[in-house]
């Protein structure tokens, strides 16, 4: 599986790098969840508000920025048999928001990893679904951290 960051949003400095290696391990995990699915590539787009709001608003109708939104796409007949995806990722709301609670490159990371976790298929439409899903999420960075996939994200 292939994972691309792709900065679009120019208010904050990302590290590219770093992004990737951290959308790499999530990667991982996504895998083993939806094994015996295989993947392709999986686009990280990183924007603004501007640029998440326009996203919201053209596929679900919601006219306002948002933290993170997830585009999973089923095999294309005749195409190798793997998923795709595209995350769309709010840096403006992961700083402001990361500000807020003391760790920017955490927020940054919760959103991508709850994008990862949309892919593999759960959703958060209930509070147990909500609950269950950040479960998984902070799991997912207290090991990234551990390996300090978590450090100098932005900045």
């Amino acid at each position: 599986m292939k994972t691309t960051p792709i900065n679009q949003q120019q208010k904050h400095p990302i590290h590219l790098q770093k992004i990737e290696r951290l959308t790499d391990w999530l990667a991982k995990r996504l895998a083993a969840r939806t094994a015996p699915q295989t993947w392709g590539e999986i686009s990280i787009l990183l924007v603004d508000d501007a640029g998440i709001t326009q996203t919201n608003r053209e596929y679900f109708g919601k006219d306002r920025p948002t933290d993170v939104i997830s585009f999973r796409y089923d095999p294309i007949p005749g195409e190798p048999d793997q998923l795709g995806g595209d995350l769309v990722v709010n840096v403006d709301r992961a700083v402001a928001e990361g500000t807020a609670r003391g760790d920017i490159d955490r927020e940054l990371a919760l959103y991508i990893a709850h994008g990862f976790d949309h892919l593999s298929g759960d959703e958060d439409d209930t509070p147990e679904k909500r609950k269950k899903m950040r479960a998984t999420e902070n799991a997912w960075l207290r090991a990234a951290a551990q390996e300090g996939l978590l450090d100098g994200l932005l900045g």
